[in-house]
């Protein structure tokens, strides 16, 4: 809600921002906390920069899921990524910064990792497309949508970085 908040009135106020204190949503998946690989994650948005303000290590509901995935539920693959989703602990996380959103899907490459670059998390980590290790939000309204179904208000954190001005 914080980041809610502060997009929609620092939208009010400058037409064309993107936004400073823009958030999104990312999961790290079960295979990638199966593979040890959330610290790496992590390294590197706050590399780039990014603040996180939300973190915590989920198993998430079937319903939860089903409603994250609402867009597709008329997929052949909805079933099957519902018992992926559901199979293994998820971290969900809240990062925030000048647009994050954008940012972070250039950081996570393509949903099919054969077409993902090096350097991208999924160019780096994935070898096929049932598996493909994160999800983040693909734009800011599905972003503020994520963030309110998977974080309550009380958990995401106001904090100030003591490198922004550096940033």
């Amino acid at each position: 809600m914080i980041c809610f908040i502060l997009s929609v009135f620092a939208q009010i106020l400058k037409s064309g921002w993107t936004g400073a204190n823009e958030c999104t949503f990312i999961a790290v998946k079960p295979d990638g906390v199966q593979r040890k690989l959330v610290g790496e994650i992590v390294r590197r948005f706050e590399r780039r920069g990014f603040k996180l303000v939300g973190l915590k290590l989920v198993k998430a509901s079937e319903n939860l899921l089903r409603e994250h995935y609402w867009d597709l539920r008329t997929k052949p693959f909805f079933s099957g990524l519902i018992m992926y989703m559901s199979s293994g602990p998820v971290i969900a996380m809240v990062w925030q910064g000048s647009d994050v959103v954008k940012t972070v899907r250039k950081m996570l490459g393509e949903t099919n990792p054969a077409d993902s670059l090096p350097g991208t998390i999924r160019g780096d980590y994935c070898v096929e497309v049932g598996r493909n290790v994160i999800h983040g939000s693909d734009s800011v309204e599905s972003a503020q949508k994520e963030i309110a179904l998977w974080f309550g208000q009380s958990e995401l954190q106001r904090w100030e970085q003591s490198s922004s001005r550096w940033i």
